[in-house]
């Protein structure tokens, strides 16, 4: 099981807490403290124990922090969380837009006469507080590493996880860790360096195959490693967490409690490989000068999957549109204002569960309805819990971690008849989708050169979404798993075997959200019949099949070719789905995926 706890303050809570921290300030002799979303392995996601953000703010974002000063607490969120961190922080917290306002640039107008402001050396990068530090020569403000104020205020802290690790099966990992720890040590050697820090659960997890349950909805167990140019690995895990894979790891894979990782870092010989964008400021410190810069050996390899981490990923998302689809066709049973989000949510995650290789859903499961559809990571509370009510639409974005893949989809329906303008905008959303799915492009293009192509039919009406095209997804795994993005400021090149999502969407604040979303796998294109290919071109994959919804569909907006496209793919899952779900659902299914 994954660990369940999580952190949530109200917005009442979160002035006293404030207070108590502003007070740590004058102990410390500071004029600031920063409190990231991070923990000290830099991942997306992080544990109740860790989750300091949320306890202070009560902003429950996966991206952000806060820089708390004697006067003003900013609080810095990114295009997907503005209209979110409205409901969730009190006045006395403001919203920064944020990369728009750098740190070190709302530092400056807040600290004009200089300060010093603190931050925990364990969950910020080298590359952060050097970008930071930067925008900050010639003002007097200089950042200092502390120890962490959070936690000397946050009396019932949980404590952290310790979940046993588990191992990942040889039939879905398709490579031995002996194999695996080989290839990357190759990799050093040829770069001329000893060794590698590893500091994301998910690198040395995908390495050793292991998994395990630290962090709710991500099948990771926390930890730190050290690859070797020998292909050795020193891995600083709790005990308790490995009791029972000595037989698994071997005699080349050495244990350590964590406690022994920064001593073992300062002993390592030059050149030591440490990822600026990853690895905690104190790891780079204890290393001086034998740090050089370079990526995450596991990051590429780990996101270029191979064989039977796809065919793994296939299998699962079949069953998982079934579940999907069982869903979809219960819900359109429903009259409308009978049933609730958290009712859908409820019904869904069920359907999910009949699946004995399910290990959890993959995140938590969001179900908008009406205005609620347009916060973009919304997720329903006792206090929000809306009705389904006619002409609203509804954005279900949903997944579930299997023992041979992750899932992750998103559809949006239709409640009753919807308004027209909202069928616009669904249908350029779809247009996009589309010209994404069908999309052919040169090798070494990345995910920043071809990302405008999913948002173009809503850029020619004028409107936009604040959050990427898409994102890479893990094989058991994270549901976002770098480093290939669809993205603007991505420049990863686009490699055979790399599975990202495309889910374009549009919202409009109060009133309704719409986000179409399938995950695709990076294929190698075939040749073109008859054609007079110059250069060796990608093209994509779909794996995820789930209707889309017809009644939200003008075709008047649609060109031949996506027309063509889109019953295409609904044959496709009418195929692929029909034989997996019930009778009943299996009606429905054949009028869901009917031509248009």
């Amino acid at each position: 099981m994954f660990q369940s706890f999580e952190v949530t303050a109200r917005p009442e809570q979160g002035p006293p807490r404030l207070s108590a921290l502003r007070a740590e300030l004058g102990v410390e002799g500071l004029d600031g403290f920063l409190v990231p979303r991070a923990d000290a392995h830099q991942g997306e996601y992080v544990a109740a124990h860790d989750d300091r953000l949320a306890w202070l703010t009560g902003f429950t974002g996966s991206a952000g922090f806060c820089a708390v000063l004697r006067d003003v607490a900013g609080v810095f969120i990114d295009g997907r969380y503005r209209t979110q961190v409205k409901a969730q922080v009190a006045a006395e917290f403001t919203p920064v837009p944020w990369p728009e306002v750098s740190l070190g640039d709302w530092l400056k107008e807040q600290l004009p006469a200089g300060g010093t402001v603190g931050f925990d050396a364990w969950l910020h990068t080298p590359d952060q507080i050097a970008q930071a530090e930067e925008t900050l020569k010639g003002t007097g403000i200089t950042l200092r590493p502390c120890v962490n104020l959070v936690d000397h205020i946050w009396e019932d802290q949980p404590a952290p996880p310790m979940a046993a690790a588990k191992v990942h099966p040889l039939e879905f990992a398709g490579e031995t860790h002996e194999e695996k720890r080989k290839r990357l040590a190759l990799t050093l050697q040829e770069a001329g360096q000893k060794a590698a820090v590893i500091t994301l659960p998910d690198s040395h997890n995908w390495l050793l195959n292991i998994r395990g349950a630290d962090i709710a909805r991500n099948p990771v167990a926390h930890g730190f490693a050290l690859l070797h140019d020998d292909a050795t690995v020193d891995l600083f895990m709790a005990t308790a967490k490995l009791d029972g894979l000595e037989d698994h790891l071997g005699p080349e894979v050495r244990c350590h409690p964590p406690e022994a990782f920064l001593d073992m870092v300062q002993t390592l010989k030059a050149p030591v490989r440490v990822d600026k964008q990853t690895a905690p400021v104190i790891v780079a410190d204890r290393l001086a000068d034998a740090a050089v810069w370079g990526a995450d050996p596991c990051a590429l390899p780990k996101a270029c999957k191979n064989a039977a981490e796809i065919r793994g990923s296939a299998q699962a998302h079949l069953r998982d549109g079934a579940a999907l689809c069982e869903l979809l066709a219960w819900l359109d049973a429903q009259p409308a204002g009978s049933v609730t989000e958290t009712q859908v949510v409820g019904q869904l995650e069920a359907a999910r569960r009949k699946d004995n290789a399910l290990q959890d859903i993959s995140f938590e499961t969001i179900a908008g309805t009406g205005p609620n559809g347009a916060i973009m990571h919304y997720r329903v509370t006792e206090e929000t819990d809306s009705r389904l009510e006619e002409g609203q639409l509804i954005v279900l974005d949903s997944g579930g971690q299997y023992l041979d893949g992750t899932t992750d989809i998103t559809r949006t329906l239709a409640i009753g008849t919807p308004p027209a303008e909202a069928k616009a905008a669904f249908t350029r959303v779809l247009a996009g989708m589309i010209a994404m799915s069908r999309l052919r492009w040169p090798v070494g293009l990345a995910g920043c050169h071809i990302e405008a192509i999913g948002r173009m039919p809503l850029w020619l009406a004028g409107q936009d979404f604040d959050h990427g095209l898409g994102h890479g997804v893990g094989a058991y795994l994270s549901v976002h798993e770098g480093p290939q993005r669809l993205s603007r400021i991505s420049q990863v090149p686009l490699q055979a075997g790399m599975i990202l999502s495309n889910e374009p969407g549009y919202y409009r604040e109060g009133a309704f959200g719409i986000r179409i979303e399938n995950l695709l796998v990076v294929r190698t294109a075939p040749a073109l019949a008859g054609g007079d290919d110059h250069r060796a071109m990608l093209h994509w994959e779909t794996l995820s099949f789930a209707p889309i919804d017809r009644r939200l569909i003008d075709v008047s907006l649609l060109d031949a070719e996506a027309l063509d496209w889109l019953n295409s793919y609904h044959a496709l899952v009418a195929e692929k789905i029909g034989p997996r779900v019930s009778p009943e659902t299996k009606l429905w299914l054949d009028d869901a995926t009917a031509p248009l």
